[in-house]
């Protein structure tokens, strides 16, 4: 979701997400770790690329391709843990954006794949914002012919939705 996947690049997440904050005078680079397709566990394989450029913050928004794709919440769970780990170990400030499995996998599997970033939410001093699609999904006119992915105007709408908690992580921010 926030790869951009379909839209060109000053549509997406991460383009939209450091307009706005530079609009309010906020001098930031959001870094787009992104890929498209990625699983929880091809983010943790990943995670020394991903911090490299040795960020200050970080919106850990992953784990909605291991919903799509069925993968045993479990799996997410140790993979998303892994990762707040490290974050937490490195004193990162950490946005965790929380997703909704598709209702196609069923209320059980749902319940599970919900529980893993609630409870992670609540193990990690983090700022938890429960489903990054919120206002975006189901709705045509926000999202791609996928069904699944926003569109530049959706982008904007889940900019919106989630710049409250981007200040709240900023203003953790020690520099």
């Amino acid at each position: 979701m926030t790869a951009g996947y379909g839209l060109p690049k000053t549509d997406g997440f991460t383009e939209q997400l450091q307009a706005a904050l530079r609009a309010e005078g906020r001098d930031v680079r959001v870094i787009n770790a992104g890929v498209s397709g990625d699983t929880s566990a091809g983010g943790r394989a990943r995670l020394d690329w991903a911090l490299a450029d040795k960020p200050d913050a970080v919106i850990l928004e992953l784990g909605a391709n291991d919903g799509l794709r069925g993968i045993d919440p479990k799996v997410t769970r140790q993979n998303l843990n892994a990762i707040l780990d490290r974050f937490g170990a490195m004193k990162l400030p950490v946005l965790f954006a929380g997703m909704v499995a598709p209702p196609n996998l069923g209320p059980e599997y749902g319940a599970e794949y919900a529980a893993v970033f609630k409870d992670l939410a609540a193990r990690y001093d983090v700022i938890f914002y429960p489903f990054f699609l919120e206002g975006v999904a189901g709705k045509p006119t926000l999202n791609q012919r996928d069904g699944i992915h926003p569109t530049k105007a959706g982008a904007a709408v889940i900019v919106e939705r989630i710049l409250p908690a981007t200040r709240e992580l900023l203003s953790r921010v020690s520099r």
